[in-house]
């Protein structure tokens, strides 16, 4: 897909693959119905690694990358995530704010030339109950992005046995490669 297209996506629905040695995502455009429409990018991570990496391609036969993010350091709670395009540039970065996310999921992302998103989790209870209660960590839950007080994107888990999102994009000016890139972390890191 062109970058110009991609960017002028509004909403993205993400899920993920069953899969045994690798965390797999399907990001996909949405149809004027709403429905899940055309394959946009596709996300893999081995799963077990030292250095959390992820590497997002143009479509699922992975010959051709579109971006990536990797960690800064190994093992690292706080880690701050860099994110690059299929050539190695920096599109920008996110972090897990490590202390507001004892209670409630709190990350930050950073574009150059914008300020500070700020991303939470929406519902304190439903934060809760994931922490504290093993058997409910499949609840859905919602994100929301913001900077400034302005709404910048959002993404809801989705009920249901595999794990699917709703990423609804507010602001035009966001890297929409540094949304998927965010979104698909929700899920391959929010447990970690």
């Amino acid at each position: 897909m062109q970058l110009e297209n991609l960017q002028a996506q509004q909403q993205f629905h993400i899920r993920q693959r069953l899969r045994m040695m690798v965390n797999q995502y399907e990001v996909h455009a949405v149809a004027p119905d709403g429905s899940e429409g055309g394959l946009l990018a596709f996300a893999q991570q081995k799963r077990l690694a030292f250095k959390e990496q992820v590497t997002i391609y143009t479509d699922d036969s992975k010959q051709q990358p579109l971006l990536g993010f990797k960690a800064r350091q190994r093992l690292d709670i706080g880690a701050t995530y860099d994110v690059t395009d299929h050539a190695g540039n920096p599109i920008g970065l996110f972090r897990k704010d490590f202390a507001q996310s004892l209670l409630r999921s709190t990350w930050h992302v950073e574009q150059p030339g914008l300020p500070q998103v700020t991303g939470q989790e929406r519902s304190m209870p439903v934060a809760l109950l994931r922490r504290f209660v093993d058997s409910l960590s499949w609840l859905p839950y919602h994100f929301d992005f913001v900077a400034g007080g302005q709404p910048v994107f959002s993404v809801i888990k989705q009920w249901g046995l595999r794990d699917r999102y709703v990423v609804q994009i507010h602001s035009p000016q966001v890297d929409r490669r540094l949304v998927i890139a965010m979104a698909v972390a929700l899920d391959a890191l929010q447990g970690r």
